[in-house]
């Protein structure tokens, strides 16, 4: 049964879709700018642990630089949202223009090789409009997206993504979606998976700034299982378009090496994070040590 909150979450999404496509970007821009201010003028949950986020990232900063960057943060995160609401009444040809891309000799370089394409990127930048360009490159790709609530907002956003040339695979709890997964890439085709939030609880331990993370075993172990290539890739925003950087491949050919090869995505994530953090966008806890924290103080209370 639908909550009320998630229905008010529906409406919330459906009418900034609608308003978004009309709207001028530059009338667009500056209130989603207002909105991010003002979020974190009030110091919500989300900006707090977003600021505890990027002092991890940025350790050097003082007080006033971190409140700068946080602001920035949160005005890229509004932009992100902006884009996504603006991207179904914009013509793809003009987003692939607007994406600036380095690296696509490692996509062609393992697509020779025939065993598929693993690309693992972190949530920065728009990775949308990332993979609008791949759609243009590549001829299309897969990625697998989680379910939301309602479910009236689950379809909408399969429906946005698939009107911008994207295979989307739902995240079940059974081998459906990795079943999936696998022939695409016994097919030679390219999948597409944000790895820097470990959802299961199950991730491969890393280092990551410094300290103990969890990362997401899916990318290395994809590329372990099949023979596929696993290539991270970064992306960030320009002034007014986004910038793309796929890395070269990491070897990772058992399933021996499959935490040495999430270590070396922690590595490069955390070195495209720290050219880029305010495009970093992770208002969630992310290391362990902030939920172990969270889980003390509720035992104090107690």
């Amino acid at each position: 049964m639908t909550t009320l909150s998630e229905r008010l979450s529906s409406f919330g999404y459906t009418a900034a879709w609608r308003l978004s496509g009309w709207m001028p970007r530059s009338l667009g821009s500056a209130l989603f700018s207002l909105g991010a201010d003002l979020a974190v003028r009030r110091d919500g949950g989300g900006v707090r642990q977003l600021r505890r986020n990027l002092q991890r990232v940025v350790p050097q900063a003082d007080g006033k630089e971190l409140d700068e960057l946080t602001r920035r943060a949160m005005r890229s995160y509004a932009r992100y949202w902006l884009e996504t609401f603006r991207m179904p009444s914009m013509d793809p040809k003009e987003i692939v223009r607007g994406v600036s891309l380095t690296g696509a000799e490692n996509i062609d370089a393992a697509l020779a090789e025939g065993n598929g394409v693993v690309l693992a990127l972190p949530h920065t930048g728009n990775w949308d409009a990332a993979g609008v360009w791949l759609a243009d490159y590549g001829g299309g790709f897969t990625t697998v997206v989680e379910r939301l609530k309602p479910e009236s907002l689950y379809r909408r956003f399969v429906a946005f993504r698939e009107s911008l040339g994207f295979e989307i695979v739902p995240l079940s709890g059974d081998s459906s979606s990795m079943r999936v997964l696998l022939a695409r890439l016994r097919e030679n085709k390219i999948i597409c998976l944000v790895g820097d939030r470990d959802l299961t609880g199950s991730g491969i331990p890393v280092s990551f700034f410094g300290e103990r993370a969890s990362l997401p075993a899916g990318p290395a172990r994809l590329a372990a299982t099949t023979g596929a290539a696993l290539v991270p890739v970064g992306c960030w925003f320009t002034e007014d378009g986004w910038e793309v950087r796929v890395h070269p491949r990491i070897r990772v050919t058992n399933r021996a090496e499959v935490p040495a090869a999430t270590q070396a995505l922690a590595d490069i994530f955390a070195a495209d994070i720290a050219a880029h953090p305010a495009d970093w966008h992770m208002l969630q806890k992310f290391w362990p040590a902030d939920f172990e924290a969270g889980q003390l103080s509720v035992s104090e209370a107690s």
